[in-house]
Order: structure tokens, then sequence, then C-alpha cells
């Protein structure tokens, strides 16, 4: 069984995006008052912690991942009193609290880079990257820049300070100046900052894109591609040569013998099973388990996440199936289909067909929670809520999608296909409100929220679902119930079966004294297949269809569309 230091094993974790969580005052933008007028909601489900996406104070051109003053709340969301009353109202719930921690960059409103962008010589200028336009160019003409990367969200990752008469790295948004994490100030700074926010009582953090702070010396071009100014170059500062000392000495000098049981959780684009496995063995001590994304670029096609490809589903299973086993001795796994960041897992993943979203959604969930690792629920995934129907680019409020759509009108590429690209992987569609019930704004807000309601919340909503014992928030529920219960979710092994079928996903997780099984249909078409010998007797411990008995009575199972099962043996 899992031991006390590593709790967070059997534990499960639901992600609040309180822009579009509740409204508490009619603003139209979700706020800390309206999760606290929620909170019952996540204790029913059962969860042991609360992610919380950023609430500092922010200009708010990325939503709040672009911070001015770390140790705040933006009055968008509320004040930091309310703050407290959400740790002290979790706590008394017995749940955690996990902050996000955006830390690769800064607003560039932070009173940080106001002083580092003031002249060349100010005292904090080398906090951020600054450097000089390419030589023999003229400074802040098209190509001038120092080097040749592509910001994530469209462009260039540098923007000319006319001022001062150089460039600074945004990886990102040119509001989110990338700090310098080799000058040992910037680092102090953010441990002393993790302090503040540990000292009011928040029990971890999950680190926003943490394994982008150790660039490459020297900052190279990128391998360039043909006819753009621009390349992707995460492989120049991904996983960087300097990441694991500096996330051993953030964790020796912000928790090394602060009492307590504390999570910490890295988000890592483009980390690899094996980089995985040193980022998360708790003998070097840097985080506890991380945010890798090869499952949910699976319908990426070459040119990123805007070029949708159709999904892969035998490639989607065996991507998850390699990270079991590849941290199956050492190291831990973070478990998600769904987060701010990404669209529903229903719509991409499953059948959002009225018919079947349902069942889809019990799938996708019996699948992933009865993996090893820790699972996480974002905020209306316990409902099974779906993509948002947009038509038109104006539909979208995303920067990353706006900035896409930009690109698209200069460059003129095909505007169907680009409209359709962004309906299906746009991170809006994470971002609609929260469905609490059938009214004309979902019970979100009372006034107009700030990305439109999804119609289909007449029959999709919180109200007709909680207390419902067939309902996709029940399975939810019963999951958490099952990982809390028993010790093969947290310790079994991993063994994948049925590995190159489209349709059917199965594996079986192993303790010395117990055996699960799970089973899923990931289709429309009823499946039978043959379990083998070993398997007659197993107690069924959650399955999606009423009619399923109790215990397994023969070895051949056959499975109706979208149907899950979930059994034990010991």
């Amino acid at each position: 069984m899992t031991s006390d230091a590593d709790w967070w094993k059997s534990a499960v974790v639901y992600q609040i995006y309180p822009r579009s969580f509740a409204d508490s005052d009619g603003d139209g933008i979700g706020d800390l008052g309206g999760v606290l007028q929620h909170l019952d909601h996540i204790a029913a489900l059962g969860v042991d912690v609360v992610w919380l996406s950023p609430v500092a104070r922010s200009p708010q051109a990325d939503n709040g991942y672009d911070i001015s003053d770390y140790r705040s709340v933006d009055p968008v969301f509320g004040t930091l009193a309310q703050f407290d009353l959400l740790i002290a109202g979790l706590h008394e719930r017995g749940i955690k609290l996990v902050m996000d921690l955006v830390v690769n960059h800064t607003s560039d409103e932070h009173p940080w880079f106001a002083a580092s962008r003031s002249s060349r010589d100010a005292p904090q200028r080398d906090w951020y990257i600054w450097r000089d336009a390419r030589p023999g160019t003229t400074p802040g003409s098209p190509g001038a820049e120092p080097n040749n990367w592509a910001s994530l969200f469209s462009g260039p990752a540098w923007h000319f300070d006319g001022a001062t008469g150089q460039y600074y790295l945004h990886l990102f948004h040119l509001k989110q100046p990338d700090l310098n994490w080799e000058l040992p100030a910037v680092r102090q700074a953010v441990h002393e900052t993790m302090r503040w926010w540990l000292d009011r009582g928040v029990d971890g953090f999950r680190m926003d894109v943490i394994n982008f702070v150790s660039k490459v010396p020297g900052l190279p071009d990128a391998r360039p591609v043909p006819g753009r100014t621009v390349a992707p170059a995460q492989e120049l500062y991904a996983n960087g040569p300097r990441i694991h000392e500096f996330l051993a000495e953030l964790r020796r000098e912000v928790f090394a013998d602060r009492p307590g049981r504390f999570l910490t959780v890295g988000e890592m684009p483009g980390v690899t099973p094996e980089q995985a496995v040193l980022y998360t063995d708790p003998e070097r001590a840097e985080v506890d388990m991380v945010f890798q994304f090869e499952h949910v670029d699976i319908d990426h096609g070459p040119g990123g996440k805007w070029d949708h490809i159709p999904l892969d589903r035998v490639a989607l299973k065996q991507s998850l199936h390699r990270w079991q086993v590849a941290l199956a001795e050492r190291g831990w796994n973070s478990l998600y289909w769904n987060n701010h960041d990404q669209p529903r897992a229903v719509s991409r993943f499953g059948d959002d067909d009225p018919a079947y979203w349902a069942d889809s959604a019990r799938a996708l969930g019996t699948i992933l929670h009865a993996m090893r690792g820790t699972p996480y629920v974002y905020q209306g995934e316990e409902l099974g809520m779906t993509n948002y129907p947009f038509r038109s680019a104006a539909d979208h409020r995303d920067v990353e999608a706006v900035n896409f759509w930009g690109e698209v009108l200069e460059h003129r590429l095909d505007q169907q296909q680009a409209l359709a690209a962004m309906a299906k992987a746009s991170r809006d569609n994470a971002r609609t409100p929260m469905q609490w019930d059938a009214g004309e704004q979902a019970g979100f807000t009372t006034g107009q929220p700030w990305l439109p309601v999804n119609p289909n919340r007449a029959w999709l909503n919180a109200a007709a679902q909680v207390g419902a014992p067939d309902s996709v928030f029940a399975h939810y529920a019963a999951l958490i119930r099952l990982r809390h219960d028993h010790a093969v979710f947290a310790d079994g092994d991993f063994t994948g079966l049925l590995e190159n079928d489209p349709d059917l996903w199965a594996f079986v997780r192993s303790t010395t004294s117990q055996r699960l099984l799970m089973l899923a249909n990931c289709s429309r078409v009823p499946r039978t297949l043959e379990l083998g010998d070993g398997w007659t007797g197993a107690r069924l411990l959650l399955g999606s269809a009423a009619e399923t008995a109790n215990v397994l009575r023969t070895d051949t199972v056959t499975l109706a569309g979208w149907e899950s099962r979930l059994y034990l043996l010991g």
C-alpha cells in the first residue's frame, strides 16, 4: 500500500478554471465567490485535491497566465480574503488546494519587467532575456530578431523594445516576457513567492511549462522551416541543461523541513518517458509527477495543433500504455484527458452524439482512472461536457486561436480548413462556462458570460446529474471511491491487452493479492472478446450497463457500444 509520504498516488485532482467555473457577481466572469458557492459539488465528487488555475493580478492577455503581481488576487476574481476562505472551505472538507505557479514568464506589466526594461543598465535588466538584433540588420525590422525562434502563440518569439534598442524573449504572448532563470536572484524571488503562498495554507503547486526555464546557452537558431522566417525551437528551450539543477534547488529551498503533505506537479511539454523518470524519481527530489503531452498530440499533424488529423485510437492507446510501462518501476504518471488547454475529451476521443455521449464519457473515465497514476478531472468532465459548436472566427476568444486566425488572413490560407481546425482544437472548447443547470446561462452567471454557453446545457448539466444514480457524475464519483478503497489502483502493475485493436481497450492491474481487469468498447458496434482462463468468478466493481451480472461466469464477454467494465479478483 502507498505510504503517507506518497499519499497522492491514491488521490484524484479536480481542476478549476475560475474564469469559467461560476460567477457570483453577475459580470459574466467566474470568480472565487462562485467557487465558494460550489464547494459541496466538488466534495460530493469525492476528490482529494483542487488545482486552481491562476487568480493572481494580471492584465489577462492570456487569461491570467500573465501575472503582474504574484502575491495578490486579481479584482476580477475577488480578494485575498476570499482566497483564504477557499483554503479553509476546502480543508474543512478534507480537500487540499494546489495553485498554478507561472514562473517561466511574467506579465510585461510586472514591476520586475518594468524595472528591467527601464534601461540597459538597470539593476534588474538581467532578470529577463534581452538580446541585440541579428548582426547586419536594422533593429526592429522584420528578420532582425536575435534568432529564428517561433512563439507558441504565432509569429517571432522576440519583441523589439524601442526605448532600449533590444529585443526580449517571449515564448508565448508578447506580453509574457520570459524570466532569466540563469540568474540566482530570479530563482530566489520565485522561491520566496512559493514560500509566501505555502505559509498562507496552500498545499502545493502545478508549475506551468516549468521545463522551459533552462534554455540552451547562446540561444542558437532552430532548424529552419522552408518558406517561413520563424521555426519551432522547443528542442532548444525544453528540458534544458540546468533544468534538473533548478528543480532540485526549488524543492530543497521551498519544501525542505516544512511540515505537511504537499504536491508538486510539473507541466512539461516535449518531455519523454525517459526524462519523466528522472523528473519524478523520489530519490532525486524534483517533482512528484509531470504532465506530458504525447497522447494529446496524437491528432496533430506535422503542422501542429491546427493541422488536425483523424484520431488514431491505436496510437492513442499505445502511447498511454507506453507511459504506464516506462514509469512502472520509478517515477509517477499524471493521468488526464481534459484541462484548460485541451478540447473536451468526449468530443475528441469519445462520441458526442447525444445517443452515445454519456456512455463514451463513462468509458473514457473508466480507462483513465484504472491506470497507474494520479487522475485529474477538469471541471465539467464529471458531467461529460462536450465541445462548443463554433461556426466563425469571431466566436473564439483565446489568444492562441485569435493569433492563428490572423496568420490565416495574412498568409491567405484556406479559411474553411482553418475554421474546422479551430472548432476542433481551440482552447475555447475547454473554457465555455460550466453547465450547472438548464437555464439560459446554465446557472453560470446572471449576466452576459465572457464566452457563450454550450446550447446542450438544456439536457447536459449538473442539476440533471448530481443525485441521479446512472449519471456520468455518479460514474466518476464511483471511480474515485474505488481508487480510495482498492490499493490495486495505486500499486498494481500494468499489463496492456489488445494493443492493436482500434476499438477494444483492455488492460490488467495486478498486485500479489488482487487483479483488476479494465474493459472498454470504444465504438458504437457491440464487440465480443475471449478473456482466457483465470477470470471466472471475478466481481464486477463498476459497469456502465445496468443489466451487467455482478460476477463473471464465463470467459466470453460481449460489450455493447461504448460499454465499459471493471472486474476484480482477490
